[in-house]
């Protein structure tokens, strides 16, 4: 539980601890003020979870949320889900942490997408974050707690509750800070072969009218050096999408293999981090959504719960 003064004394300790002498350019002390600080909000928006019981400290292959299903019936529950979706570049996290905050009724907050969405304004602050993701560079700290910042304090002002975090925490010190200022109930590790999560990316497309995502790849990559076999029918996109389907700037082979290392550097200390405090579950995708997303929901413990939502629906 987080008390006021604890808050209060963490606050203070971060802006001029940890941001001050982690931020990789100057910035004023306006911005670390306790007030403007983007950290001293998401210290006051992020809630201690009350459902931290509902999970085992020991996580293998398959976690045990047995809670989760008596909560069904519950019309109010008291749970409040924290949960992280951590994985390599294109492995899929937004498709499978937004169908899980669909299930469970919590928000899926993704940073890419918030990085995204400032990169459609005009500023400088777009111009910046252009040039660090076309080159696959991870965006600095500062940038990613503010607008963070910024997302849940929208959400607050709708009322939402818990969330699924996707692509955050990326680096050893973001997940030590948000350790600080919450409690993160699982922590879900997506793998899938490098190989197959190159081709992913290349075949990456957005509709540049409704922004909705679809992938042209079909990928068949054969059994070898131990691992399985993998098939993966392409996402197309509808008729009225066809024509006006785009490349992301950073999708290119170059870019996709800079973004895996730098991932693969950063990624290890944050997985040895969860798996030290029993939160970790590792999760290997064994083909595309229709092979992976009910052996998800088995590993969760949850495949009979979306049965029981959808018969009450």
């Amino acid at each position: 539980m987080i008390t006021h003064h604890v808050k209060k004394k963490f606050i203070w300790s971060l802006t001029f601890d940890h941001l001050l002498h982690s931020i990789p350019f100057p910035i004023s002390l306006q911005q670390v003020s306790r007030q403007n600080s983007p950290m001293a909000a998401i210290t006051r928006l992020l809630k201690p979870s009350s459902s931290s019981s509902l999970f085992t400290r020991s996580l293998s292959t398959t976690t045990v949320f047995s809670d989760i299903q008596s909560s069904f019936s519950d019309p109010k529950p008291s749970r409040n889900f924290q949960w992280v979706f951590l994985g390599c570049p294109g492995v899929g996290k937004g498709t499978y942490a937004s169908r899980l905050s669909n299930l469970i009724g919590v928000p899926h907050i993704a940073t890419g997408d918030l990085v995204r969405q400032e990169l459609s304004l005009s500023g400088p602050l777009s111009t910046q974050l252009a040039e660090i993701v076309n080159q696959g560079k991870l965006v600095s700290d500062e940038i990613i707690f503010n607008l963070l910042s910024k997302r849940l304090e929208v959400g607050e002002s709708k009322g939402e509750s818990g969330f699924i975090l996707d692509g955050f925490p990326r680096t050893i010190r973001q997940a030590e800070i948000l350790d600080e200022v919450t409690e993160i109930d699982l922590v879900v590790n997506l793998k899938l072969r490098e190989d197959v999560l190159v081709e992913k990316c290349l075949g990456r497309r957005i509709c540049s009218q409704c922004g909705k995502g679809f992938n042209v790849a079909s990928i068949n990559a054969k059994a070898e050096n131990g691992r399985p076999g993998m098939s993966m029918a392409p996402l197309l996109p509808p008729q009225h999408c066809a024509s006006k389907l785009i490349t992301r700037a950073d999708d290119t082979e170059q870019v996709v293999k800079e973004r895996l290392r730098v991932y693969y550097e950063k990624s290890q200390a944050v997985e040895d981090f969860y798996k030290s405090q029993g939160k970790l579950m590792e999760f290997d995708l064994p083909g595309g959504i229709p092979e992976s997303w009910p052996k998800l929901l088995e590993a969760l413990n949850l495949d009979d719960y979306e049965v029981k939502r959808s018969a009450v629906a």
